[in-house]
């Protein structure tokens, strides 16, 4: 979602530069991390020796921060058209935000929600673990091997990955990670169907 359908970008760096200056860590060292995670998997990757329990309960309050901070939040371009491409079509959000901060941030945007969902309260672990696409697959039915995944960070592109599934990336986050395709927006895909139902997916560079 953040990054791939919806630019939140603005309110990320807001809310994780503020929390990286309280812990005294430097934003920016932050900011290179946080694309993709879950709050926690980025506080226990900048604060390691920290306890689990510490980051939970933190990442809580991150998430309730998130949620009041809309300002910014607007559609990465193409992402309406390229959602109205698919309706009929199976397609999951996959995302690593919990499903309250998934549909603020969402309607903010103005893109509508996809029918099968896939938040942090659906998974034991975080992107880059290949779980909530392993989950997403499994709820359309197909083998992860047949999907394709729409991703812009480094995190999110592993997890695709590790799920044995091929990347399209994302803006110019996903470039460094060599995704299988690369789109500047998602103005640059775009998706048809023939009369047998087979399915055309392409990406302008």
């Amino acid at each position: 979602m953040d990054g791939t359908l919806v630019n939140s970008d603005a309110v990320v760096e807001r809310c994780w530069s503020r929390w990286a200056e309280r812990h005294g860590l430097d934003p920016v060292a932050a900011l290179a991390v946080v694309h993709g995670r879950q709050g926690h998997a980025t506080m226990a990757e900048l604060l390691p020796n920290r306890p689990v329990e510490v980051n939970l309960a933190e990442n809580q309050q991150m998430l309730a921060e998130e949620r009041a901070d809309t300002e910014g939040v607007v559609e990465v371009p193409g992402a309406d058209a390229f959602l109205a491409s698919l309706t009929g079509l199976p397609h999951a959000l996959v995302t690593s935000a919990d499903l309250p901060l998934a549909r603020i941030r969402m309607d903010a945007a103005g893109l509508p929600m996809p029918p099968v969902l896939v938040t942090a309260e659906s998974v034991g672990a975080s992107k880059p673990d290949p779980e909530g696409f392993l989950k997403g697959a499994a709820a359309l039915g197909f083998a992860p091997a047949d999907c394709l995944a729409f991703e812009d960070s480094g995190a999110g592109i592993a997890a695709a990955r590790a799920a044995g599934m091929r990347v399209i990336g994302i803006g110019p986050r996903a470039a460094a990670h060599h995704p299988d395709a690369l789109a500047p927006t998602l103005e640059a895909v775009t998706v048809t169907t023939a009369p047998d139902g087979t399915l055309t997916l392409t990406v302008r560079a």
